[in-house]
């Protein structure tokens, strides 16, 4: 996911968008989200997960402002990242 698609997304998004925009896979984020431990605020409305985009963009914003250490796909996410050809954020 570029920024651009990032800065058009709606005020709110499924799980899954954000899962795409972190690199973590359905299963993960999901896992994440029950055990609130979510790389973000997750909202819960009924039986489904929600994230509000401007959390997202500030946390993905905060990791691309921290140079990655030479190897360590583990220390944040990058627009690299988001456009698939690097690890995503992990949490930790």
């Amino acid at each position: 996911m570029s920024w651009e698609e990032l800065r058009s997304l709606p005020t709110v998004v499924k799980l899954d968008v954000a899962n795409r925009a972190f690199g973590l896979s359905r299963s993960k984020g999901y896992e994440l989200a029950k055990l609130d431990d979510y790389p973000c605020r997750v909202l819960r409305v009924g039986r489904a997960y929600r994230v509000v985009t401007a959390d997202m963009v500030r946390i993905l914003s905060a990791a691309d402002a921290v140079p990655m250490a030479p190897g360590d796909g583990a220390a944040g996410a990058s627009l690299r990242s988001l456009d698939g050809r690097k690890p995503g954020l992990r949490a930790a």
